[in-house]
Formats: C-alpha cells, sequence, structure tokens
C-alpha cells in the first residue's frame, strides 16, 4: 500500500459529487428542521426531542450497523440508503403541504434520517481507504476535500436557502432535501466495486460487533479519539437545541439572521479543514487535536458572552475553524492505522459513542434553558469543552500518534509508507486532508 502522490482515483471525484450534493440538501433541513418545529412550539423540551431523535439511531444500531457494514458491499448501502432517505423527505414534504406537520412526525423525520445516515456514514468511512489504497497521504488529502465541500454545502450555502426556501413554503426545503439525496444515489451507483470484506469465519452478527467494540476500547489512541467527539457531542447539541432560541431572544435574529449564524460556524469549519494538514505538520496530530478543543471550548464561552449578533458570528466561526479542522485531522489518523476489516466496526463504534452522548447533550440544553436561562446550556458546554481538552491530551498525544502509525506500517508490510518519504513526528502525513462523516 505505497503512500502516492499522483491523483487519486477517478472515482473519488464522482464520490465528492455526491457528498457536496447531499451535503447541500443536509444544510437546507439543518435550517429548515428547528424552524419548522419552532412555528409548531416554543417549548425547549419539545425541541430537544427534535433534536435528539435523529441522534437515538446511533444509540440503538450504532456497532451493529458497523457489523452488517463489513459484512456486505459498502457501495450498495449507500445508495440503497440515500433512495429510501429521499423517499423519507418526499413524505414529509407531502405532509406539509396538507399541513400535517408535528413535534412527533418531525422527531420520526428526524430519527429515520439518522438512521439512514449511520448507514451511509459507516459505509463510507469505510469505502474510502478501500477506493484509495489505504493511501496515507490520499486520505488525507480525500478528507481535506470532502469536509471543506461538506461544511462549504451544509453550512455555508444550504442553512441561508433552507431559510429562504421556507418563506416560500414548509414543504420546499424538505423536497430540496429529497432531491438531494435521489441526486446522491446516482452518483454513488456509478462509484467502482472494490474488494468485499473477507468473511469472519461465519461468526454470529453480534460477536462481530462486540469485537470492533473491543477493538476501539482496548486502544488508547482510539478510545481518546472517540471520546473527543463523544464528549464534544453533548456540549455542542446542547448548544444546537437552544441556539435557534438564543438567537430571536438574545440576538434579535429573524428567521434568514439564524441562517446566516449558522453560515458564520460553516465559514469557520471550511477554514480549518484548509488549514487542518498544515497545523498537523506544525504541531503534530495529536497537539493539533488538543489545541482545536481548546479553541471549541472557549468560543462556546465567548458566545455565551456575546452582546450582538456579529460577535456571536465570530465566536461561531472560530467554533467552527477547530471543529472542521478535528473533523479533517481525527477520521483520517483512525482510517490509516484501523484494519480494513474491521473499518466499518470501528467507525460505527466511535462515532455510536459520540451519538449515544448526544440525546444527553440535547436534554441537558433544553433542560438547563428552562431552569436557569437560554445562556445556562452554552456556559455548561463551553466548561465541559475545556475539561474534555484535559482528559483526552495524553491518550492522543503526539508519541501515541507515531507509534500506531509505525505498526501500522509494520502490520500492512514495508510497502507502505506514511506521507511520502517519511512519518513526521506526530503528524498524519499531510497532504490535503477530508472527512467523510
Amino acid at each position: 500500500m505505497r503512500a502516492g502522490r499522483g491523483k487519486s482515483p477517478a472515482g473519488f471525484g464522482r464520490l465528492w459529487a455526491a457528498q457536496t450534493v447531499s451535503s447541500l440538501g443536509d444544510g437546507v433541513s439543518h435550517a429548515a428542521l428547528p424552524l419548522l418545529a419552532l412555528s409548531l412550539t416554543r417549548d425547549p423540551m419539545a425541541l430537544a426531542v427534535v433534536t435528539a431523535a435523529g441522534t437515538l439511531p446511533w444509540v440503538l444500531f450504532g456497532v451493529l450497523g458497523g457489523a452488517l457494514v463489513d459484512r456486505g458491499d459498502r457501495r450498495r448501502a449507500m445508495w440503497v440508503t440515500d433512495v429510501a432517505r429521499a423517499v423519507l423527505l418526499a413524505i414529509a414534504a407531502v405532509a406539509a403541504v396538507f399541513d400535517a406537520l408535528s413535534i412527533p412526525l418531525l422527531a420520526a423525520v428526524a430519527f429515520l434520517l439518522g438512521l439512514g445516515g449511520l448507514f451511509f456514514d459507516t459505509a463510507a468511512t469505510a469505502y474510502l481507504p478501500d477506493l484509495l489504497g489505504r493511501d496515507t497521504v490520499l486520505l488525507e488529502r480525500a478528507n481535506s476535500r470532502l469536509r471543506g465541500a461538506q461544511t462549504a454545502a451544509s453550512g455555508f450555502a444550504g442553512p441561508p436557502v433552507g431559510s429562504v426556501l421556507l418563506t416560500v413554503g414548509r414543504a420546499v426545503p424538505l423536497l430540496a432535501d429529497a432531491v438531494s439525496f435521489a441526486l446522491s444515489a446516482v452518483l454513488v451507483r456509478s462509484l467502482p466495486a472494490v474488494p468485499r470484506p473477507v468473511p469472519q469465519g461465519g461468526e454470529s452478527l453480534l460477536r462481530q460487533a462486540r469485537a470492533g467494540a473491543s477493538y476501539v476500547f482496548r486502544d488508547r489512541l482510539l478510545l481518546g479519539l472517540a471520546l473527543r467527539p463523544a464528549v464534544g457531542n453533548i456540549a455542542f447539541l446542547a448548544v444546537e437545541t437552544v441556539l435557534a432560541l438564543f438567537a430571536h431572544d438574545r440576538l434579535g435574529t429573524g428567521t434568514s439572521g439564524f441562517g446566516l449564524l449558522l453560515t458564520a460556524e460553516a465559514t469557520g469549519g471550511l477554514l480549518g479543514a484548509g488549514i487542518a494538514s498544515g497545523l498537523g505538520r506544525r504541531l503534530g496530530t495529536g497537539a493539533a487535536l488538543t489545541c482545536t478543543a481548546a479553541v471549541e471550548g472557549f468560543a462556546v464561552l465567548g458566545l455565551a458572552a456575546s452582546p450582538n449578533a456579529y460577535v456571536a458570528a465570530l465566536a461561531l466561526a472560530v467554533c467552527g475553524a477547530g471543529m472542521g479542522a478535528t473533523m479533517v485531522l481525527g477520521p483520517s489518523l483512525r482510517q490509516a492505522i484501523v484494519p480494513a476489516h474491521l473499518m466499518g466496526r470501528v467507525a460505527s463504534t466511535s462515532r455510536m459513542l459520540a451519538m449515544c452522548a448526544a440525546p444527553f447533550g440535547a436534554f441537558l440544553g433544553g433542560w438547563l434553558a428552562a431552569a436557569h436561562g437560554v445562556l445556562a446550556p452554552l456556559c455548561a458546554a463551553g466548561g465541559l469543552l475545556l475539561a474534555m481538552t484535559a482528559v483526552t491530551a495524553t491518550m492522543t498525544s503526539n508519541r501515541r500518534v507515531e507509534a500506531a502509525l509505525r505498526a501500522a506500517a509494520r502490520a500492512d508490510g514495508p510497502g507502505r509508507r506514511e506521507g511520502g518519504d517519511s512519518v513526521q513526528e506526530g503528524a498524519v502525513p499531510a497532504a490535503n486532508p477530508t472527512e467523510v462523516t
């Protein structure tokens, strides 16, 4: 598995296009769903139900989903899931046309979209290393491009479009997202086939799922990489649950203003994805991950203290930059060090930990806002992110990252080279990174 310096395989362009189109639709829904819920109720706990519903599939089926992905055709799992999500959103759009939307219905839509996301994201994360020959340089370059496109589409372009489309009609943003999933399915269906995972000796699905989870929990570096988004999701979901309410009540923004706040966060995320490789080279991947975690914590505290929408937008942009860099460096490292036959299960286990934590964050945000005011969730989230930074700093240190890359290179044989000629201390060999999750 030689670390190449040439172009990515032609199939990556189609995967990149599919992710970009789908992410644009996701951004439309990301702005539209909370605003649709807000049009039905102003109860923070009801809003928390809709937010949390999208994360529950990972809690219930996360590890099993990874085991299923490791058993089958990952490309097929992606396009079938996209078709199903397109049909689901078309049904929701029809309900909006007939004024049949409700909080339970929006929660059900969020849950099923989350279930689709479980299978698609896990399959895409496992498919990418096979498509790129597990080349560490190409993986980071690909993850940078995917993450950048995802951020630009789902955060920068999608939310304002979603807010505008919602003013046209409640069904319009839902229908737009349905179309994006349909187009993504067509593109994914045309991707090249890759070798299917080697069957694991007739083991049961539960046994295979347990093996994947054990692999994460026994490895301190992988566990640290998994805990980081898990704790982060508690904080970020607490903020997201009340962000529309915070923007309306404290900052005085309207529907369009809320979309622009999300765009500011996405702009920072785009910048973070672009500088991730350079940051990893200069600081080492472990130190870079610690740095971005601290940036996120201070940025959320800055959001809580914002006197107006302009300062809030700046704080969200800084937070987005930290998240963007993290979501390039962390997954690229995981894809470089995890064996191919375990990739789906390791990825889904890590994502499941993050998603299991997310409902707690959503309900924590709703409860704190109801009991102590809309600023309380933001302050608690900032403090939690800074505490997490201290806990995971040693688990994902430069020394551990370097050792893991050397071990993976030995396991794959002498043909594999990280970062071209050598592995820089503590860094995932850099090129131009991107992420599928």
